[in-house]
């Protein structure tokens, strides 16, 4: 399964069959089948007819609504899962402050140790960082020691915050200079690689709420972030160990220099990445969210069972990155 992506000004989408058919000015100029899609993602002034919307909400083909410059993301889905029970224990257990709890910390234990592995990994092969790397890895170390013995979700949120700082300090030496990376910071991001971390981890988090909606549980119902009006909570709990993923992946965009300074702009909105440059980006973005999907799947499944089987502590996400044994945020702040 793969994904379509339409970054593209006048034009209109419709149905036409099995395929999804592309037109612009009145003259068809392209089709693609809709048997291989997973998602569509749009951005810009597209038109989408109501009997393509149709189709691909019968073939649960999520869509999803990159509107604004900050590419804001809207979901229009399929229909949900029928397990309406599911639900109902996923809202009794969001009120069971000792299952809450347990999992937060099976999640950020998780998160810690991806970004570990992740540093633990570079600082064998960079010579050059391999001090500052040290650094950042033992702070990490002394707070995946610390999870387990957090006893309220506010020292947990404060120990994942000092993981975090450790982390992005260590993230920075790995970026090219002229980036200009100096830490975490979003809303709006100020710097060629924030803008890039927001852009993956609004798309990760777009993808933990599609299939979210396709286990039947529902996105907005999480058990380490808070409810919050507008925010799916529950994307926000499992996209945390995956996050690594994306840093990861915009670390190689920048050193291959598939992506440079020059792609982005600054504007009163904060730094945004170009039209040329999201095109390259999506072009390399989507073996990437192939693993995605099958990482949240696996992490789905497992929170789905837990929540079933009414107190058991899910399996931490499958961060790919999580070390052998050693921000907070596409929760409201990457948007």
């Amino acid at each position: 399964m793969t994904s379509l992506y339409v970054d593209r000004r006048g034009v209109t989408l419709k149905a036409d069959g099995e395929a999804l058919v592309f037109y612009e000015n009145g003259e068809r100029i392209g089709t693609v089948p809709l048997a291989p899609l997973s998602r569509v993602f749009l951005r810009g002034d597209v038109t989408v007819s109501s009997s393509l919307l149709g189709k691909l909400g019968e073939r649960g083909i999520g869509v999803v609504v990159l509107s604004g410059r900050k590419a804001v993301p809207t979901m229009l889905l399929g229909r949900p899962h029928n397990d309406a029970a599911r639900r109902v224990a996923q809202y009794r257990l969001s009120l069971d402050a000792d299952f809450c709890l347990r999992f937060s910390r099976a999640i950020v234990e998780a998160k810690l140790r991806s970004q570990a592995a992740f540093l633990a990994a570079r600082r064998d092969s960079e010579a050059g960082s391999r001090y500052p790397l040290t650094l950042s890895l033992q702070r990490l170390a002394t707070s995946i020691a610390a999870v387990d013995q957090q006893p309220s979700m506010a020292s947990l949120r404060g120990l994942e915050g000092a993981g975090a700082a450790a982390y992005f300090e260590g993230f920075a030496e790995l970026l090219p200079a002229r980036l200009h990376f100096n830490g975490r910071n979003r809303r709006p991001p100020r710097d060629p690689a924030n803008a890039l971390l927001s852009l993956g981890y609004t798309l990760l988090h777009a993808e933990a709420v599609l299939a979210l909606y396709g286990a039947g549980l529902d996105p907005f119902v999480g058990f380490y972030h808070a409810l919050d009006f507008g925010r799916e909570s529950l994307a926000c709990d499992l996209v945390e160990p995956l996050r690594v993923e994306v840093d990861q992946h915009a670390l190689m965009l920048f050193r291959s220099e598939k992506l440079r300074p020059e792609d982005f702009s600054s504007t009163e909105s904060g730094c945004l990445l170009g039209k040329a440059g999201r095109a390259r980006f999506y072009a390399e973005w989507e073996a990437l969210a192939a693993r995605l999907r099958k990482l949240l799947a696996e992490s789905v499944s497992d929170v789905a069972n837990a929540i079933s089987l009414a107190g058991a502590v899910p399996a931490p996400c499958p961060a790919s990155s999580a070390a052998p044994a050693t921000d907070t945020g596409v929760d409201d702040d990457d948007f």
